[in-house]
């Protein structure tokens, strides 16, 4: 069965950010994937500002990250870049974390000001990590996800259409790579 990995980038919670991830990951789940989202702010913050590569608090998200088929990286867009925390954590993974993988981008913000954030500050920075594979971003302002009264959200048609694009694109290309990994072991 393939297997997502759902960074969640904000320092905070609740967040638009993680009911983003949510969201998405509950699409994902419907399609047959299996998905777990890992959120940054939960990883000790002595291990991500003192950069410790082996804490064991990172054990078990580099293990998730190592099976997974694709990754959604989720992060509200705070000043013109992804959130501290999100690249602290990044940093403590290992040098090709993201090779052979199909990532999603998500971001959110307050502005449309911020749309290229992800393009500028963010892909590059996963592209170190190896990723090859970067899907298109869904940049999402505040007020295209409205949060209910229940802590669910309701997404801006624009948005939701935009998410399911990209998750079908996501469930597309892990399911091609993983045709293709077949036929090679088959071969």
């Amino acid at each position: 069965m393939p297997h997502i990995l759902a960074i969640a980038g904000s320092p905070s919670h609740p967040s638009r950010t993680y009911s983003l991830v949510e969201y998405a990951s509950k699409i994902l789940v419907q399609q047959g994937f299996t998905v777990d989202i890992i959120s940054v702010r939960d990883i000790p913050a002595e291990d991500l500002a003192f950069g410790r590569y082996d804490s064991p608090a990172l054990e078990k998200p580099k293990a998730i990250l190592a099976k997974a088929d694709g990754v959604i990286i989720a992060t509200p867009i705070y000043k013109a870049a992804y959130t501290g925390v999100l690249k602290a954590f990044l940093d403590l993974l290992p040098q090709k974390a993201l090779a052979g993988k199909v990532i999603v981008p998500l971001a959110t913000g307050g502005t449309i000001a911020h749309l290229l954030a992800t393009e500028y500050a963010l892909k590059p920075v996963l592209s170190e990590l190896g990723a090859r594979h970067i899907l298109s971003t869904i940049y999402s302002v505040d007020k295209q996800i409205q949060v209910q009264p229940d802590g669910s959200i309701q997404l801006d048609a624009e948005i939701a259409q935009r998410l399911q694009d990209v998750l079908h694109d996501l469930v597309k290309a892990i399911n091609t790579s993983s045709a293709t990994k077949e036929v090679a072991h088959a071969g």
